[in-house]
């Protein structure tokens, strides 16, 4: 199983060695690659000042911030989340440089964690094109409409989409069905319910689509593939009734 962390923060500045503090911190687990549904968001209290042009980036007050913990009473909970797990970080240096800041002022030690920056992955897939989130975002189609504002959950949200299509977008996907230990269409069906969200998202099919589908894979006889998946894929589901 491979586990890696989306990470992402918002600061009250460029630099803790001026005196920046970290504000919000937010985490997306994925598991080979695919959003497990488990994550880690948490605003901090930065006893200091929040200057407007940091503000103007996230939104956070240091009115709405007053009433946060302290980096030091959530820097084990943070710690036990992201574990020995790769951390997955746009502009890596930066968000490093605040989490190891933070650790050492409460007396922790720094984070020896692997970690892939996406900036970097980005320049090497796409040399001499930008490589902010949003460009990337739409280089690859995706939609970030609701990034009014900077929030280190909802880009840990963006930056774990835009990291899967660095990798090989949906080629990815099935690369790491092909690579379950359970062979043909039952080792699909149960990769499909392994890797299903918690929370089921509303179905952008119609029943008249549906139908349209069934039909289409009853013309295709019993032996073909899609057939032989959605058989199997009854099968698993009346295994996992809970899934």
């Amino acid at each position: 199983m491979n586990r890696e962390i989306v990470l992402d923060t918002e600061t009250t500045g460029l630099s803790p060695q001026q005196g920046d503090r970290l504000v919000e911190i937010g985490c997306v687990e994925l598991i080979n690659h695919i959003p497990s549904g488990k994550n880690y968001h948490i605003y901090i209290n930065p006893q200091r000042s929040m200057p407007e042009e940091a503000f103007r980036v996230h939104g956070l007050s240091e009115e709405f911030l007053s009433d946060k913990p302290l980096f030091a009473a959530i820097a084990g909970e943070f710690r036990d989340f992201i574990g020995d797990a790769t951390l997955v970080i746009h502009n890596a240096p930066f968000d490093m440089g605040f989490l190891n800041a933070e650790l050492e002022k409460a007396g922790q030690g720094r984070l020896t964690n692997t970690v892939i920056d996406t900036v970097m992955l980005a320049r090497q897939k796409h040399p001499g094109a930008r490589v902010s989130l949003d460009a990337l975002c739409k280089h690859y189609g995706i939609d970030n409409s609701r990034r009014t504002l900077h929030g280190a959950l909802l880009d840990s949200e963006i930056l774990a989409e835009v990291y899967l299509e660095l990798l090989g977008g949906k080629q990815v996907s099935l690369a790491l069905i092909a690579e379950s230990t359970v062979s043909g269409a039952d080792g699909i069906a149960a990769q499909a319910i392994a890797a299903r969200r918690p929370i089921a998202l509303p179905s952008r099919i119609s029943a008249a689509e549906r139908e349209a589908h069934a039909a289409l894979v009853a013309a295709m006889g019993a032996d073909a593939i899609w057939a032989q998946y959605e058989t199997e894929l009854t099968t698993v589901q009346q295994k996992n009734p809970g899934r």
